[in-house]
């Protein structure tokens, strides 16, 4: 497996947030039916979903697990010059009250909204465990993946600490890094998830994963790496991200 396929695989996964759900259609058996679907990623790097009981795409995965999700680089001029990946899963809903809470916590910080419907309508987390990817990073470049997944080693409270002290402390730094990295600046953006190679700002609507300059498995690198972050001039790419 190509180590750096799997990586930037797992960066096109973090920096979206939907795609396409592929599910055996219960209605006309035999036929793929496929959804759009807004995720995250849970403590395991696996896509974590919330979807309504009354869904077509629920009914059809509580008859048959298996599923695909679809995900490209959004904004592409070239769908077929740009990256996309498709990961074949097999979705599990959420039964464990442990499970739930953590989904909950996790999932409501990159999708406020949703914990409203959450609470009042029917909706259930699921999350997507994979079997295989296929990734192509663009022409000739095509590649199937044992696994492209990576555990976030901050998810939980370690994470949640970070998040709640950089957004409360550190918003002139937050805002260096929309600058940075060229982001849409209609409104303060909050710092919403911390994985080992980069983090997740929520500004608006909008979703936007940047990558540290550094993998970092501590809270200590981290810390390092932002602060780095916020003294830099440009945005550190390619040979200077060191992993």
């Amino acid at each position: 497996m190509s180590v750096k396929a799997a990586q930037h695989a797992r960066e096109l996964l973090l920096k979206e947030y939907r795609g396409v759900l592929s599910t055996h259609s219960k209605k006309i058996p035999g036929y793929p039916f496929g959804s759009v679907a807004p995720y995250c990623l849970d403590g395991d790097g696996r896509p974590l979903l919330l979807i309504s009981r009354i869904a077509q795409h629920t009914h059809n995965l509580q008859a048959d697990g298996k599923c695909s999700l679809l995900v490209g680089e959004r904004g592409a001029e070239d769908v077929q010059a740009v990256g996309r990946l498709t990961l074949l899963a097999d979705a599990r809903k959420l039964q464990d009250t442990a499970e739930i809470d953590a989904a909950a916590a996790r999932y409501y910080r990159y999708f406020p909204q949703s914990s409203q419907y959450h609470r009042v309508h029917d909706f259930d987390f699921w999350v997507l465990e994979p079997v295989r990817w296929r990734f192509i990073g663009g022409f000739g470049a095509i590649h199937w993946l044992e696994d492209a997944s990576l555990a976030n080693p901050f998810a939980g409270a370690a994470e949640a600490g970070m998040l709640e002290h950089m957004n409360a402390d550190h918003g002139e730094a937050i805002a260096h890094y929309v600058a940075l990295a060229g982001l849409p600046a209609s409104e303060p953006a909050q710092m919403v998830g911390i994985d080992s190679e980069g983090f997740h700002l929520r500004i608006a609507g909008g979703l936007y994963w940047l990558p540290l300059p550094t993998s970092c498995n501590t809270a200590g690198q981290v810390r390092q790496a932002l602060v780095q972050l916020a003294r830099a001039e440009s945005w550190p790419t390619g040979g200077e991200r060191q992993r």
